[in-house]
């Protein structure tokens, strides 16, 4: 059975880590800028809101890997206009699919672009290839990547195809591996980093990710796979998914990521930029690997250009630090 198209403007959204254990009215008026609670109310109890399919009360505390459809709604007389996809970027994406089938699209998302909207962004990813495919009937993120990170981001194409791939995540049945480029020579060999990560720590009037002993639970493994004087290149994975997680652990441990503007170290981003070029944060997905509808899928995303530059003006790897 095929999904019929949704209504125009009607959105699904899956509920995160970062949105679990809110109540629904809650997360929808924040969702829903500017709608009044009469409206939220209203919505939810025609059933014009669903949840996982069905009906929810207002009261329901969101889950992991619920689906919420939200009706499309007109805030007194404003009536968000379509969007409209500059060219070159409609270009750029859709030259950047590397896997779709029936359930699952895997994009190489360029760095730069946020996966949504929101904090002042008119549009993300996702908004954006919505607009590209009308027709398609279901589109939503998957999972999320930093805005400056590039590689490998997956979206479900249909509502089961999302619950299936949220449940293979929470099951730790989701390979992601990422390249990082990373301070100073790193002689650690292999390691995990197991510390606890809280988010939303003002320092200075900025919110951070830090390790404190009172977060949540976050263990990265690093590889080195080349080894120069300045700077090492790792491949990273995440058992957890927590916000900055590799940048915050990598940092933790003395080798902050290359061009890390938040986390990392100012001096080494300057000697990066000047001798290697780099002009973004060295962080990029490259493989992303799980099991979905009872087929293996396995996708990789090259490092582009500029990334595959920076390390040739590193020179060749010094597998000795000297």
């Amino acid at each position: 059975m095929t999904a019929s198209p949704a209504p125009p403007g009607v959105r699904y959204l899956a509920i995160t880590a970062d949105h679990a254990g809110q109540r629904l009215d809650n997360f929808l008026l924040r969702e829903l800028k500017g709608a009044p609670k009469s409206l939220i109310y209203r919505i939810v109890r025609t059933g014009e809101v669903r949840l996982n399919g069905g009906r929810g009360q207002p009261d329901r505390r969101l889950q992991t890997g619920d689906v919420l459809r939200i009706p499309p709604v007109r805030l007194g007389e404003r009536e968000e206009r379509p969007l409209r996809v500059p060219p070159g970027l409609a270009e750029r994406l859709r030259a950047a699919v590397l896997y779709e089938d029936r359930d699952l699209l895997v994009l190489d998302k360029p760095a730069g672009l946020a996966v949504h909207k929101g904090s002042g962004l008119d549009y993300g990813v996702i908004e954006l290839l919505r607009a590209l495919r009308p027709a398609e009937p279901f589109l939503e993120l998957a999972h999320r990547l930093d805005r400056d990170t590039s590689g490998c981001l997956a979206l479900a194409k249909t509502p089961t195809a999302l619950r299936r791939i949220q449940d293979a995540f929470r099951a730790g049945g989701v390979e992601k591996r990422y390249l990082a480029l990373v301070r100073g020579y790193w002689n650690h060999g292999p390691r995990e980093v197991n510390q606890p990560l809280r988010r939303n720590v003002l320092r200075g009037g900025e919110r951070m990710v830090e390790v404190l002993d009172d977060g949540k639970p976050a263990r990265t493994h690093f590889r080195p796979v080349s080894l120069h004087k300045p700077a090492s290149l790792l491949e990273a994975s995440i058992a957890t998914g927590r916000t900055h997680q590799i940048r915050v652990h990598a940092a933790h441990v003395g080798h902050p990521l290359a061009g890390d503007e938040k986390y990392g170290d100012p001096d080494f981003n300057r000697l990066m930029a000047e001798r290697c070029g780099l002009r973004r944060l060295f962080l990029h997905a490259h493989s992303l690997s799980l099991s979905l509808g009872g087929r293996d899928i396995a996708v990789s995303a090259p490092l582009d250009a500029e990334l595959k530059a920076v390390l040739d003006r590193l020179g060749a790897p010094n597998p000795r630090g000297t």
